[in-house]
């Protein structure tokens, strides 16, 4: 812990419920822990905890809390299950798909404990409506996966004075910490400002290994109930002012001791953000890009920035100078690819520009569209006539050509 004396109680004040003769048993091993005891178990019942994101980390965040007997468990999600979610999202099956994810969390909960009260947001957690979602809650747990939800969701627990219990993931590594302006630093203390766009790719991007998230979810469980249980814990240290990191291929785990920023926007001394912003804004659309998401800015001579898979399909059939160019890594085109793309993956084509054609449209794809974004401005900078494929691979298989296999 940072600072001196005990962390805050989260729960000072609240009549803690009784235990029933069915949670006695249930819970047996924990109240046999000195550190939790009667007591303990109480106050876990007692608790509200909101847990951001049904998907990788949210899975076993969520199982693990609501088994541990957390009395109400507040799930922030508005996604559906989809077929890729299954190699690690371990709240779902395969029967499951389609579903919103929710509807499918809350069941499964309720099966594993019957006496936690799982609340639905089936929201978009933005600046409009975050404190009104957090209010209701002792602690949040970030399950989220983008740059502009994590900033947000720090700001609106620093502004509300609770404490944001944080995990990412991405490949085989991934970090937990305690962020807490009222005890110690937060989210804005290590990381200032967002990465510039496009700079760190996505997990559907770069991948992650399926069992990581189990990892560093139930890390970022253990310690919500921690935090719950410091105050009449002995021992008891939550990870306030800690980054502890883990890699999964060297089974190694490395802690940094964090500090508070006397210069930090929202949780120092003198403050100079005191209310939520624009948060997609303030990453520059650091967030996952979709086909929804990428601006068609036309060019001089009206090529539009994006065209979507069928158009694409259209040009192809009326016998356009097109070239498909696929900025993808030699790992993904391994899965899948489009009869007749070239590969120039993004980190290389600087070099081998000379490679193109400039006498044809060039086409660029990715995955989801992102890269290939990217792509197609550094193309246009350089004089060549680029279109980007909106959606990317992925799209293309869902409108056009389902034969080839999505990731």
């Amino acid at each position: 812990m940072t600072g001196p004396g005990p962390l805050r109680d989260l729960l000072e004040g609240r009549a803690l419920p009784e235990l029933s003769g069915d949670e006695i048993r249930r819970y047996g091993r924990h109240l046999t822990l000195p550190e939790v005891g009667i007591e303990g178990q109480r106050r876990l019942k007692a608790a509200r905890v909101l847990v951001v994101g049904a998907g990788g980390l949210g899975s076993p965040l969520a199982l693990y809390l609501a088994a541990a007997g957390v009395g109400t468990l507040g799930l922030v999600d508005f996604d559906t299950v989809d077929v890729s979610n299954l190699q690690r999202q371990i709240l779902y099956g395969a029967s499951d798909v389609g579903r919103p994810k929710l509807d499918v969390a809350r069941e499964r909960l309720r099966e594993i404990n019957p006496h936690v009260e799982v609340v639905p947001h089936r929201v978009r957690l933005e600046a409009g409506n975050a404190l009104d979602v957090l209010s209701g809650y002792d602690l949040v747990v970030d399950g989220s996966d983008n740059f502009p939800t994590r900033y947000l969701v720090n700001d609106a627990c620093v502004l509300l004075g609770k404490p944001n219990v944080y995990g990412s993931i991405f490949r085989f590594e991934g970090q937990v910490a305690v962020f807490w302006g009222a005890e110690g630093p937060c989210y804005r203390c290590l990381f200032s400002e967002p990465p510039p766009p496009g700079l760190v790719p996505s997990c559907a991007e770069a991948g992650v290994l399926g069992i990581l998230p189990g990892v560093i979810g139930a890390l970022q469980a253990n310690e919500a109930v921690k935090l719950l249980l410091a105050p009449v814990a002995g021992g008891v240290d939550p990870a306030v002012g800690r980054l502890v990191t883990f890699d999964a291929l060297r089974l190694r785990f490395r802690e940094l001791r964090l500090k508070k920023d006397p210069e930090c926007p929202v949780c120092s001394e003198r403050p100079t953000q005191t209310e939520l912003i624009d948060y997609e804004a303030f990453c520059g659309g650091a967030a996952e890009a979709t086909e929804d998401d990428l601006v068609e800015e036309p060019s001089a001579d009206d090529l539009p920035f994006q065209i979507d898979p069928r158009e694409l399909a259209r040009w192809r059939d009326e016998g356009r100078e097109l070239v498909l160019l696929d900025v993808r890594t030699p790992m993904e085109i391994a899965i899948c690819r489009i009869e007749g793309s070239i590969f120039i993956p993004l980190d290389e084509l600087p070099e081998r520009l000379g490679e193109l054609d400039g006498g044809r449209t060039v086409v660029a794809l990715c995955h989801l569209g992102a890269r290939s974004a990217a792509a197609v401005q550094f193309l246009r900078g350089h004089g060549l006539r680029a279109v980007n494929l909106a959606g990317g691979i992925d799209a293309w298989s869902a409108h056009v050509d389902p034969a080839v296999p999505r990731y």
